[in-house]
């Protein structure tokens, strides 16, 4: 692939992940609320390490905090604060740490006194890095239900149906819980149209709580989207389409994202959201961007003018190291074959590597879905 190319991808990329940086998220936030002081900050998901320490660097006075974020995904400068507790688990699966940090965040908000103040954030990933479950529902049960939901392909909405009506903490029942005089919620949406009710399964829905509460959406794929058009008109390249559209199956979604490109004018491509994909018996290595990227890349074949990155912007594609995948017209050519076995196979990401194809960022503190951006020369 062309370097300069490749180089102007990932810094329209980097732009709109730094836009919706989780630190500078909430510090922007706390500009709206500059007399709350929280008596304990509980931050949980993907980008709770950066919501974390956005609020603490925010807020006037030392506060305690809980925070159950992915494993890796812990800030060093997090580490270092007094006072804080981290728990690291398992994301898309959950595992032991999951349950345990779903029974700390629910003691602690139950356990705070009549007149103390509340500070709830939450992002994508939260419905599987912290969970509390009914005495009749195991760890084991909660890992078979999750890895048949996420194989069969289903929508996100539809997951998160299934893990209300198991939880005791999502659907607003965390909240429930808290006795305190008021509760702030600062949550960034990983989800189609920003329903707070839908984020982390509604960990932070306050729909429940009989007093003052209030919820905010603090970041979201739109203002990464704008973030990357805004990058791009400083490299003076066009923008000709700005889409939310990437909600259906990979396979779905690869031919439309061709024909926009093949059909195109040179510029700067932008589609936002979360895709699905069906994965087989036994899948291989990849997540549902770098399966979009080799599939888009098998329609492309030939186009030599057209360049795409499709990754998640937290950083990390299904349980793998990668964000997802940066392919052009030439891509599937290196080994159409090997690429057409583990397109089917769910091995993408195999073939990306093997093809210096991949994208890695490492862990970015924010989750607003997935980015797929295409130049066309």
């Amino acid at each position: 692939m062309n370097q300069t190319i490749k180089n102007q991808l990932i810094q329209l990329w980097q732009a709109g992940v730094n836009a919706v940086s989780g630190k500078q998220a909430v510090i922007q936030a706390f500009k709206n609320h500059p007399d709350f002081q929280p008596d304990l900050i509980i931050a949980v998901g993907k980008a709770a390490s950066g919501m974390c320490l956005g609020a603490l660097d925010a807020i006037s006075a030392p506060c305690p905090a809980i925070v159950v974020t992915k494993y890796h995904h812990t800030d060093p400068q997090l580490s270092a604060k007094p006072d804080v507790e981290i728990i690291e688990s398992a994301h898309p699966v959950p595992d032991e740490n999951s349950l345990l940090g779903g029974k700390t965040i629910l003691q602690a908000v139950s356990q705070m006194s009549e007149n103390s103040k509340l500070l709830l954030l939450v992002s994508g990933g939260a419905s599987a890095l912290s969970e509390c479950l009914p005495e009749e529902t195991g760890l084991q049960d909660l890992q078979k239900i999750t890895n048949e939901m996420l194989a069969s392909g289903q929508s996100i909405a539809a997951i998160n149906a299934k893990r209300k009506a198991l939880s005791q903490i999502k659907d607003g029942k965390l909240l429930a819980q808290f006795k305190g005089l008021e509760a702030l919620v600062f949550a960034i949406s990983d989800v189609e149209g920003d329903d707070i009710q839908v984020i982390g399964s509604g960990t932070g829905d306050s729909r429940l709580i009989n007093h003052k509460a209030q919820s905010q959406i603090i970041a979201s794929n739109k203002i990464a989207r704008d973030a990357v058009c805004a990058a791009a008109q400083t490299l003076n390249l066009p923008v000709n389409l700005n889409q939310e559209t990437l909600y259906d199956d990979v396979f779905s979604i690869a031919p439309k994202i061709a024909d926009a490109l093949t059909t195109g004018q040179p510029g700067v491509y932008l589609w936002g959201g979360e895709p699905t994909i069906q994965l087989p018996a036994n899948p291989g290595n990849g997540g549902r961007n770098q399966s979009l990227a080799l599939a888009v890349a098998k329609e492309i074949q030939g186009k030599n003018n057209i360049h795409l990155l499709v990754a998640g912007t937290d950083g990390t594609d299904g349980p793998t190291d990668a964000a997802g995948g940066i392919i052009n017209g030439q891509t599937f050519l290196i080994n159409s074959q090997q690429a057409e076995r583990d397109l089917q196979n769910a091995n993408a990401g195999a073939y990306l590597r093997e093809t210096d194809s991949i994208f890695i960022s490492g862990p970015t503190n924010t989750n607003v879905m997935d980015l797929a951006i295409a130049i066309i020369e």
